[in-house]
């Protein structure tokens, strides 16, 4: 995978026979006593090597694109204006700035229901954002979501309750734990596999390092923890890739094995 080119809001990689764009729609701050050990409780202490802004863990939120040149694919939508924080909901300034046309895109895979993932399938003046929108892929436990100012998009949700090919490259991956209905989108070219999650990962810093740390807002913690080790494995093999949604923007690259747990090597520079 080779960067093509970078912006204050977007990286654009080069892989294989597909074109892949990180989007940065932002970060959020979270308190510390978020992360949890094995028996669920607050980590006694979090280590010194973990960034606190302010108090705070702060984490990027990232969605991606992903293209053949005919076909495309939108893997998560950052948070519109639903989390009223003029840190987040800009998504729409980064698929401009990458030169992607919103208007074109017609399939939108989801890989959780959570406002920071799925909102900004409706823009601040309440239209659609994606003029053109034909299919929102999502875990079929998640989509009950679509009610509200998401109702309607509803008749084009496709839920997902097992592995699903989505497109002759993209295939949905029930990965359920931090919700019901979370879900991993397999993006493949001739270079290699890509990764795409949600909330497997929301701490770079701490849980490759310690993949048994857990996240308070997991629903389920216990299989949350398992889903992350599975897919850890998976992607310590060769050619593989991860784009991560709390990764550091632009949150794509390598895992490899390093001691108990693993070590991450991003592919290009930190943006935001």
């Amino acid at each position: 995978m080779l960067l093509v080119s970078s912006g204050r809001l977007h990286a654009t990689f080069a892989f294989g026979d597909l074109q892949v764009v990180a989007l940065r729609d932002g970060y959020i701050d979270m308190p510390p006593t978020r992360l949890r050990d094995e028996c669920g409780c607050p980590l006694d202490e979090v280590p010194a090597a973990v960034p606190i802004v302010g108090g705070n863990l702060r984490l990027s939120v990232n969605a991606f694109f992903a293209t053949d040149g005919t076909r495309s694919l939108l893997i998560d939508t950052g948070a519109s204006d639903a989390w009223h924080d003029p840190t987040m909901g800009l998504i729409y300034d980064a698929l401009d700035e990458a030169g992607v046309d919103r208007a074109e895109i017609t399939d939108v895979a989801v890989t959780h229901r959570h406002e920071d993932h799925v909102s900004g399938l409706i823009a601040p003046d309440g239209s659609e954002a994606f003029a053109k929108l034909e299919r929102v892929w999502m875990g079929a436990g998640d989509t009950s979501v679509f009610t509200g100012r998401l109702e309607p998009i509803r008749d084009r949700v496709v839920p997902v309750s097992g592995q699903v090919a989505i497109n002759d490259w993209a295939t949905a991956i029930p990965t359920p734990g931090h919700t019901p209905g979370h879900t991993v989108y397999e993006v493949t070219s001739s270079a290699g596999r890509l990764l795409a999650w949600g909330d497997t990962v929301h701490v770079p810093t701490l849980q490759f390092e310690q993949p048994t740390v857990s996240w308070e807002l997991d629903g389920d913690q216990s299989q949350a923890r398992a889903a992350r080790a599975r897919l850890l494995e998976q992607l310590a093999q060769p050619d593989h890739f991860v784009a991560g949604a709390h990764l550091d923007s632009p949150g794509i690259a390598r895992v490899t094995p390093s001691g108990d747990g693993y070590a991450l090597e991003y592919l290009a520079p930190p943006i935001g």
